[in-house]
């Protein structure tokens, strides 16, 4: 996922995910990144490229990405998650309950969408 800003994006992912990443490298293909690998087997990365884009908000209502989300085992999971976000200072919208699972959305410091889900 690519941030404006990885001294204030890596940081903050670090802090939210509770890991140290698993790759922190600058490359010559023009960009900088950080991987961190979540339970599961899954990897998590953040890029800023040395060519920037216009300084804009990211918005959900342009092609391209919504959100991402986080799968977790239970909707006991998601109060740990909203503690764990309560914790940090970042605002979200609360545990949201659904008939197919339920949701905790919140933003990162660019604005990207992101939730933890639990589904039933």
């Amino acid at each position: 996922m690519t941030v404006r800003d990885l001294a204030v994006s890596g940081p903050w992912y670090r802090a939210l995910i509770g890991a140290d990443p698993v790759l922190d490298e600058r490359t010559d293909a023009g960009f900088h990144h950080i991987v961190w690998a979540l339970p599961g087997g899954t990897l998590f990365g953040i890029h800023q490229h040395d060519k920037r884009a216009e300084a804009e908000q990211f918005t959900e209502f342009r092609v391209g990405l919504d959100h991402v989300s986080f799968g977790v085992g239970s909707r006991d999971d998601l109060q740990v998650w909203q503690n764990r976000l309560d914790e940090l200072g970042i605002a979200h919208g609360g545990i949201v309950d659904a008939p197919y699972g339920s949701g905790l959305s919140f933003r990162d410091p660019d604005g990207i969408a992101l939730e933890f889900f639990a589904g039933n």
